[in-house]
């Protein structure tokens, strides 16, 4: 029942949130940051469970095993910038919370050319 371990992690961190506000609002980032980073350790098992299995498809399949590698990447770079994007709007930043997503849309339409460019040369290939 890992969920169960998340959402005590989150409701135990919102509540210390919510009485440091009162004296120290400064700290607040950090009890967030505290409480993200366990909630991503808590994670760390069922993506690498995640990871092994699309590889083993993969290895059974004739999928490219750096398109799969792509892929992954790509999947990281969106959690880690969504992650990125939370905190800068829980510190009431938006104008770089923006800009942080931005960028890792811009990372990620960089990093996937391979794969379109690959796909558009196999449609390319079956029309006539």
């Amino acid at each position: 029942m890992d969920i169960i371990k998340i959402i005590g992690v989150g409701l135990i961190s919102l509540i210390i949130i919510i009485i440091i506000r009162q004296y120290k609002p400064e700290f607040t980032l950090y009890v967030s940051l505290l409480a993200g980073s366990i909630i991503l350790l808590f994670l760390i098992d069922k993506i690498s469970g995640i990871v092994d299995i699309l590889t083993s498809l993969s290895n059974k399949t004739s999928i490219n095993n750096e398109f799969l590698t792509l892929l992954i990447k790509i999947t990281g770079i969106a959690f880690l910038t969504e992650f990125a994007v939370s905190i800068c709007k829980d510190t009431g930043e938006t104008a770089i919370a923006n800009k942080v997503d931005m960028g890792g849309k811009v990372i990620i339409v960089s990093m996937s050319i391979p794969i379109i460019s690959s796909l558009l040369e196999t449609v390319l290939e079956i029309l006539p």
